[in-house]
């Protein structure tokens, strides 16, 4: 596999928000503590030293109760274990529960956290660096997981199932298994294994990289949510986080950049079996909306102290609550999550919480033998693969044409005699001046026209070479869209079980370009 990396801005793909942020752009850099460079997390380290014993003690106890009925690798023992030594942190995404993995950037994304944490510890061999899988197991979306395309086929879970899709029961996914081509023993020992849907996602994520030591953690805990019981009391009766943000997103709207994200009153739904619906604040009560349920101010604060597992944070308030409750570092994500990190710096220092380095995950382009022989033979570039079809279409015929398709010396010179003619034209009368403008346009008009006619003619001339461009860019860019936001990780692991080594081994967590992956022969 060759690795051939491109920068972001030759894509297209990304935002100038995040490019911006990527840049180190100066007027930036008060919305985060710390750019993400090796040399960096020297001071991460340093802040992160006041993350309190007792919740590392809660959270290893934690994590080895939702082990308990997996055989996880000794990587992830020993990793859990270490998370209770002060000098052990985290470097962490967090992701949904597709079905069956869901998109290719999931798997990025976890590479991206090992990755970092092999640098890491090279570089402070003084310290033990922890991979984390943070399941979003509170999300209530199904529509976003419900859902993976494999061949070019997408195959979707069907249930009437509501609330967080972690509780979500796996038994009519099993009407899947015989829709879906090629091997999927581990997802059918997942899904059948395990009642529940967060279960069953930390085992196969147990069985794809144990070996790395990558730990999964499920936010839907008693105890973890105990450690959170401050903030969500807070945020019911004070409303900080609201305040905090919508000061920081109009600080941020006076740079130019549009926020993605907007906190409520309350940043809080209520969670049970089959159930995660907003709280609302209505007067001296509190309602849960599409609900008969509601608390007096006096009744909500003492299920706050019983019961804290019954709030769950939304996504204003999930990423303090993660590292609330990790020994954090730094959070990998893609571009529009750490873009809206950037809005909860204010936030997090408002509670006293050390604000995470912000990571990109690793992006990538992966080309199989067979489309890459193709390729070699189109002569067009690689960055060419991300523009748009019918530009690259055309580019490619102009490029390799070897006739006069493009008129542009005629066109000015066309401009150049209209511009002498409105020069005496006007001269004589100023008000013929609309009428040569109206000729001139006239004029480039049908040379454009010409030009068009000959770009279709030397398509013609083409049409086995932009054929084989037009295959490639539907194969690598399904429907229009990145490869890695659209295809399963299955269209490669299923031929070629090392899929996942080699990803460890060819990406780097910190170099920010978009990596080409090409399979030889």
């Amino acid at each position: 596999m060759n690795v051939n990396p491109v920068s972001f801005e030759s894509t297209g793909a990304f935002t100038p928000f995040f490019l911006d942020y990527i840049r180190q752009k100066e007027s930036l850099k008060s919305f985060y503590n710390t750019f993400p460079e090796l040399k960096n997390f020297a001071d991460q380290l340093a802040q992160k030293q006041s993350f309190p014993a007792g919740n590392r003690n809660i959270l290893v106890q934690v994590l080895q109760k939702q082990y308990t009925h997996v055989s996880a690798a000794q990587a992830v023992k020993n990793n859990i274990s270490n998370l209770g030594n002060t000098k052990t942190f985290t470097i962490t995404t967090g992701h949904q529960l597709n079905i069956f993995t869901g998109p290719l950037y999931f798997i990025y994304k976890i590479v991206t956290v090992i990755n970092a944490c092999k640098k890491l510890s090279a570089a402070y061999p003084d310290y033990r660096f922890v991979p984390v899988y943070w399941m979003a197991s509170e999300d209530h979306d199904y529509d976003e997981i419900k859902s993976f395309r494999l061949y070019g086929k997408n195959y979707t879970w069907h249930t009437s199932q509501q609330g967080a899709v972690g509780r979500f029961t796996t038994h009519d996914l099993k009407t899947l298994f015989s829709e879906i081509p090629g091997d999927i023993t581990l997802f059918k020992e997942a899904y059948t294994r395990f009642k529940k849907l967060s279960d069953a996602v930390r085992y196969y994520v147990n069985a794809l990289f144990g070996e790395y030591g990558l730990v999964a953690i499920d936010g839907d805990d008693h105890e973890l949510k105990k450690l959170f019981s401050p903030v969500i009391s807070d945020d019911l009766f004070n409303h900080s986080a609201k305040r905090l943000v919508d000061q920081t997103n109009s600080n941020l709207e006076k740079l130019g950049y549009k926020p993605q994200v907007f906190c409520r009153e309350v940043n809080l739904f209520y969670l049970d079996d089959g159930l995660r619906s907003r709280i609302e604040k209505s007067g001296d009560r509190y309602t849960v909306i599409d609900t008969a349920l509601s608390f007096t101010k006096a009744e909500i604060e003492k299920l706050v102290q019983q019961s804290p597992e019954k709030f769950s944070p939304n996504v204003c308030l999930r990423p303090l609550y993660q590292e609330m409750i990790l020994p954090n570092l730094a959070y990998v994500g893609g571009p529009a999550e750490l873009v809206y990190w950037l809005q909860f710096k204010s936030m997090f220092d408002y509670y006293n919480v050390p604000f995470p380095v912000l990571l990109p995950r690793n992006f990538a382009l992966v080309i199989n033998a067979p489309q890459f022989r193709k390729f070699q033979k189109t002569g067009i570039e690689l960055t060419d693969l991300f523009k748009e079809k019918s530009t690259l279409l055309n580019q490619t015929a102009l490029k390799f044409s070897s006739n006069k398709i493009q008129l542009n010396g005629e066109k000015e010179a066309i401009v150049n005699q209209f511009n002498a003619i409105k020069n005496h034209a006007t001269f004589l009368d100023k008000t013929l001046e609309p009428m040569v403008a109206a000729e001139t346009k006239r004029a480039i008009n049908s040379l454009e026209k010409i030009e068009q006619k000959l770009l279709r003619a030397e398509k013609r001339r083409q049409a086995d070479r932009l054929r084989q461009v037009e295959e490639l860019k539907d194969a690598l860019f399904p429907n229009g869209s990145l490869q890695e936001r659209t295809d399963n990780f299955l269209n490669f692991y299923q031929t070629d079980p090392q899929f996942i080594h080699k990803l460890v081994q060819h990406f780097d967590p910190f170099d920010f370009r978009f990596n080409i992956l090409a399979e030889n022969d």
